[in-house]
């Protein structure tokens, strides 16, 4: 679900008692979500265009989302989409097990050369 997708609204609403995070392009995306019979609809507009994980981590410190059940709902989607550390800790592993160690050169003494005094 890797995407370069941006959004410029993003906030929470409940339906059937299940809070999730909504991520739109438009304000009105609150009458949808009404519609749907959502609850509890907290839309917000963001500074600028951003990823979903990035809005999901921008909203979590306004203080519109710092009940619990928003909390919650925040950090559930970025438990399963945030996957920026687990990538770089991969990276690192491979680069570290692809890793040669260097070998000594081979020293090759010439055969007139082995009973001479130093």
């Amino acid at each position: 679900m890797a995407t370069d997708k941006t959004f410029t609204v993003a906030g929470v609403s409940t339906l059937n008692g299940d809070c999730k995070i909504r991520f739109a392009n438009d304000v009105l995306r609150v009458k949808n979500l009404a519609k749907s019979g959502h609850e509890d609809i907290r839309l917000v507009e963001l500074n600028e265009a951003m990823l979903k994980t990035e809005a999901a981590k921008f909203i979590q410190a306004l203080p519109e989302f710092e009940d619990a059940v928003a909390q919650e709902a925040i950090a559930e989607y970025l438990s399963k989409h945030d996957k920026a550390p687990r990538v770089q800790v991969k990276k690192a592993v491979k680069k570290a097990v692809t890793t040669k160690p260097a070998r000594a050169p081979k020293v090759t003494v010439p055969a007139d050369t082995e009973d001479a005094p130093f």
